[in-house]
C-alpha cells in the first residue's frame, strides 16, 4: 500500500493539478486522499457593466409617459365639447323663440334688431328654421366631442380617424355657413347689431380652427378637397335658398291686406332724403306682407316714411290668382323692395347713403353719418 501511495505522488499522470498536502494532513486506511476542489471566485463587473435593478426606470420611462399628442387632441376634445355645448344651449333657445313667434332678449339693447333679424326671410332655410340646424350642428360637436373624449371605442365600430374626419367636416360646414349669415348681416341688416349672431359665428370659427389644428396639416393637405366640396355645398344651398323670388307665395295662401306700424323714429337725415326722392319721382315698389319691404321702411322711421312714394302692388291682399297692380306689372318688378330712382333701377333693401347716391342728394349740409 505504501508503494502505491508513492506511485500517486510521482507520477504526472495521477498526481493532482493542485498543490500536494502537507505531511500532516491523515490518511485514512493508508490512501493518500487530495483536497476538495476550491470555490471559483466570483468575478464582480464594474457598476456600468451591471444589469439596471427591477426598481430602476429611468430608461423605460420614456415608454410609458403618454405623448403629446394624444394630451393635445384630448384638450381638443374638450374644447369642442363645450363650446359645441354653449352654442346648443343658445339655438335650442333661439329656436323655442322661432316656433313660438316670441320676441328675443336682446342684451346689447339695440331695441328690436335681434327680433328682427330672428323674424325675417334669413332665419329660414327651406322652411326650416335655421337655429334648429344650428342646434343640430352644434348638438353634433358636443356628443362627437365626448365621445371621442371618454370612449373607448365609438359605436358601430368607427375609428378614431374616421370620426376626427367627421368632426373637421361639421365643423367645416358651420364656418361657412357663419361667413355667408355674416356677409347677409353687413348687406342687408346694415347698422343692426345682434348678439346671438356674432356669438354663432365666434363659436363655429373656434370650433373650425380647433379641429383643423388638431387634425394635422398633412392630413388636412389630403382631404383639402373634400372640405372646399363641403363649404361649397353650404353656400349653394344657402344662396338657393335665399335667392328665391321674394314675390312667391303658395297657392292656398290667403292673406287679406294689412298695415304694419313703423316704431323706429326719424331723423333728420331721413326725413330730408325722404322728401328729396318724393320730389324727383323715386318710387318704392313693395308688398304688404314682405318683411324686407317693412325693414326698409323702417330705416327712414315712421315720420320720413310717410313721405317715400311707395307703390302697394297687391293692396286688395293677396289669394290664389290675385295679379299685381298695374303699375308693378309695367315696372317688371323680380322681387321686393324694388327702387326706381331716375330711370335705374334698384333691386332690395338699400342703405340711406346708398338711396342718397343714387339720388343725387347732397350729404354736405350734414354733419353727423345717418344711420
Amino acid at each position: 500500500m505504501a508503494t502505491l501511495a508513492l506511485l500517486c505522488l510521482t507520477s504526472p499522470s495521477l498526481s493532482s493539478p493542485h498543490r500536494s498536502l502537507p505531511p500532516s494532513y491523515p490518511a485514512r486506511f493508508g490512501i493518500l486522499t487530495t483536497p476538495p476542489p476550491r470555490a471559483p471566485r466570483t468575478v464582480h463587473l464594474p457598476a456600468i457593466f451591471s444589469a439596471p435593478e427591477p426598481n430602476q426606470n429611468a430608461e423605460s420611462e420614456p415608454e410609458t409617459t403618454p405623448s403629446p399628442p394624444s394630451s393635445s387632441s384630448d384638450l381638443t376634445y374638450k374644447l369642442c365639447a363645450g363650446l359645441g355645448g354653449i352654442g346648443f344651449l343658445e339655438t335650442t333657445y333661439l329656436t323655442i323663440l322661432k316656433l313660438t313667434n316670441s320676441d328675443a332678449f336682446c342684451p346689447t339693447g339695440a331695441g328690436g334688431s335681434c327680433g328682427d333679424i330672428l323674424n325675417s326671410e334669413y332665419a329660414v332655410v327651406f322652411g326650416v328654421p335655421l337655429p334648429l340646424f344650428g342646434m343640430l350642428a352644434y348638438g353634433s360637436v358636443a356628443a362627437l366631442g365626448l365621445d371621442l373624449l371618454t370612449a373607448k371605442s365609438l359605436p358601430f365600430g368607427i375609428r378614431k380617424s374616421d370620426a376626427s374626419l367627421v368632426l373637421l367636416g361639421t365643423t367645416t360646414s358651420m364656418a361657412a355657413a357663419s361667413a355667408c349669415f355674416l356677409y347677409i348681416l353687413s348687406t342687408q341688416f346694415s347698422g343692426t347689431s345682434c348678439l346671438y349672431c356674432l356669438l354663432s359665428a365666434f363659436l363655429s370659427f373656434s370650433l373650425f380652427f380647433i379641429t383643423l389644428k388638431d387634425f394635422g396639416f398633412e392630413k388636412v393637405q389630403k382631404e383639402a378637397g373634400l372640405l372646399v366640396c363641403v363649404a361649397v355645398l353650404v353656400a349653394v344651398t344657402l344662396n338657393r335658398s335665399y335667392s328665391a323670388p321674394v314675390s312667391s307665395s303658395p297657392d292656398d295662401v290667403d292673406l287679406p291686406y294689412f298695415t304694419t306700424e313703423i316704431t323706429t323714429p326719424s331723423s333728420p337725415f331721413a326725413i330730408s332724403l325722404a322728401k328729396h326722392l318724393n320730389a324727383i319721382g323715386a318710387k318704392m315698389y313693395g308688398a304688404f306682407w314682405c318683411s324686407h319691404c317693412v325693414e326698409q321702411k323702417q330705416m327712414f322711421g315712421r315720420e320720413a316714411a310717410k313721405e317715400l312714394n311707395y307703390v302697394e302692388c297687391f293692396p286688395s291682399g293677396f289669394r290664389k290668382g290675385t295679379i299685381m297692380a298695374k303699375a308693378c306689372i309695367d315696372a317688371k318688378l323680380e322681387g321686393f323692395p324694388t327702387w326706381v330712382i331716375n330711370g335705374e333701377v334698384l333691386s332690395g333693401e338699400k342703405d340711406l347713403l346708398e338711396l342718397a347716391e343714387a339720388s343725387g342728394f347732397e350729404l354736405k349740409e350734414f354733419d353727423q353719418t345717418p344711420s
